[in-house]
């Protein structure tokens, strides 16, 4: 397995390119990120340039110097809610799967949310994708579904899935 490298990104600018295609390409081949495919490279750089706020924080993965793969750690602001943060956008570029890339960028967004003195980490993931069976080997609780929750590329409507960890 190559070396896996994880840093936390403060500026879009120097990775915008690669997390843009990042996102075009897991996005066209069916991830559920929030976009239905095939999603056009300005809009994947769009979202990119906006994706950075002070509750944000983003990590990228890279291997031999590239990305391959992101998540965002998003820091509940809401007084009642300082407690709490949520899992958004974990995405490994299909070319670096199963390396574990996935597994390490969940672990490092937990360690940041324990040094934020977050106690409760939510995410929500299409039901059926891949992505539950890393949540549950990672100890996220499953709450339930939501049916409908998501349109699909072919226009269905599909559910979601909730999980809640405490940290």
């Amino acid at each position: 397995m190559q070396e896996i490298e994880i840093y936390e990104i403060r500026t879009i600018s120097e990775d915008i390119e690669e997390l843009s295609e990042l996102l075009k390409t897991v996005v066209d081949e069916g991830a559920s990120v929030g976009f239905l495919p095939p999603l056009a490279q300005e809009q994947a750089t769009t979202y990119w340039q906006t994706a950075l706020a002070p509750e944000v924080i983003l990590f990228i993965a890279k291997i031999n110097n590239r990305v391959a793969g992101s998540i965002q750690l998003h820091l509940m602001t809401k007084p009642n809610g300082m407690h709490r943060a949520e899992i958004c956008k974990l995405m490994t570029h299909p070319n670096f799967r199963r390396n574990g890339i996935g597994r390490s960028l969940m672990q490092k967004a937990e360690e940041r949310a324990k040094q934020e003195n977050r106690s409760l980490l939510v995410l929500d993931t299409r039901e059926g994708d891949p992505s539950n069976r890393l949540y549950k080997s990672l100890d996220y609780q499953e709450v339930g579904k939501i049916p409908g929750y998501v349109i699909s590329q072919d226009g269905d409507l599909e559910a979601t899935v909730i999980y809640y960890k405490s940290i």
